[in-house]
């Protein structure tokens, strides 16, 4: 009797020791794109787009990343997309003042526009991310946006036989795998670059007739250190603008005197330096992209600048470059709202919800040299 369960123990143990072997010896599924490599280009007033090395966008990731950034299969309930709190209808932002997820759940701030996102060098309002990979993989996982998981995106997709057919074009043999998934969503949001503004054609265009005289006035208030100094976090060079310095103030939201209301930066960095400071939202197409802030407190442009213009909110972390803006005349502050709305750029095409079949749909980027 003893024999025989030292004999079945045995047995066990070897079982055991084949499958820890042939799971250790599984080659992970690879997710880097099969086809060929093409450029983006970017519109007047903006620089390279830039690609990752591991992610390098193809023709045939770019189309599937567009199905699934429109794609409500993502969320726990079916209800929820990417484009859901990131519309091209408004910039590929939210109206809302903080987004609303599966079951009608409220999150606890403003979803900032896709546009240009591939230009920050981290992403979210608290720079949690630091690629667009990382961030596509964010909002699946969180109980009040998408609520599910990733093994379940995994398995609602692959049940689907046209999914299973088009991760296998982007990306060959090996499944629908979560970073596959993430890097085809990346692949798309690369392409959603907006520039050829009407500032964009006057400043770096050099069309004189672009934009009115009170744009014109507008930038030199918003370029001027003694004036608005707004260029100080919302960056403008000699040859492309990004709006953005692509880091972290406390400008007094989030903060007064003695509460924090959100900590931003400081969740990640726990530096008490950072403590509500949130990143630079850039300035492009901000006319579409309301309410503003990371609490979409303020509807309108006007109530920003009025915020603006009396300092923000007094409270221990404020960043220096903040101050009152009172002295700022009616005339230069309706310049300096005409030229926010000449930021307005030209959205991408073939950027919309697919119509097609990722099989059927023609490349939609010029192929690079």
């Amino acid at each position: 009797m003893n024999q025989r369960i030292l004999s079945a123990l045995l047995l066990l143990f070897v079982i055991a020791g084949l499958l820890v072997w042939y799971n250790g010896s599984e080659k992970p599924v690879p997710a880097r794109p099969i086809g060929k490599a093409i450029s983006i280009p970017a519109p007047l007033g903006l620089p390279p787009v830039p690609v990752s090395d591991d992610n390098p966008p193809t023709a045939e990731t770019i189309a599937l990343g567009r199905r699934l950034y429109y794609e409500t299969r993502l969320s726990s309930d079916n209800t929820v997309s990417c484009s859901t709190c990131h519309d091209p209808r408004t910039g590929f932002s939210d109206p809302k003042a903080v987004s609303q997820g599966v079951q009608k759940r409220h999150g606890t701030r403003n979803s900032p526009t896709v546009l240009n996102s591939v230009y920050y060098s981290t992403q979210f309002w608290d720079g949690r991310a630091d690629s667009l990979e990382q961030q596509a993989e964010g909002p699946m996982q969180n109980p009040v946006e998408m609520a599910h998981t990733l093994h379940g995106v995994e398995q609602k997709l692959a049940a689907d036989p046209s999914y299973q057919t088009e991760f296998q074009t982007a990306f060959g043999p090996g499944g629908i795998t979560i970073k596959r998934v993430v890097n085809a969503i990346s692949a798309f949001e690369r392409t959603l670059v907006s520039g050829n503004s009407p500032f964009d054609r006057w400043y770096y265009g050099h069309d004189e007739k672009a934009v009115s005289d009170s744009v014109k006035r507008g930038f030199q208030v918003f370029r001027d250190p003694r004036k608005g100094n707004c260029e100080s976090c919302h960056t403008v060079n000699q040859h492309y603008a990004l709006f953005t310095d692509n880091k972290f103030h406390n400008i007094g939201i989030g903060a007064t005197e003695d509460k924090v209301t959100d900590p931003g930066r400081f969740s990640v960095t726990h530096a008490d330096a950072d403590t509500a400071a949130f990143k630079t939202p850039t300035l492009r197409n901000i006319a579409l992209t309301g309410p503003y802030f990371h609490d979409g407190s303020r509807r309108t442009l006007k109530e920003v600048m009025d915020f603006y213009i009396g300092g923000g909110n007094s409270n221990p972390h404020l960043d220096k470059e903040v101050h009152a803006l009172d002295f700022l005349t009616a005339q230069e502050r309706a310049d300096l709202l005409a030229f926010m709305e000449a930021l307005t750029g030209d959205i991408p095409p073939n950027s919309g919800p697919p119509t097609q079949s990722v099989a059927q749909q023609p490349a939609s980027i010029p192929e690079g040299k």
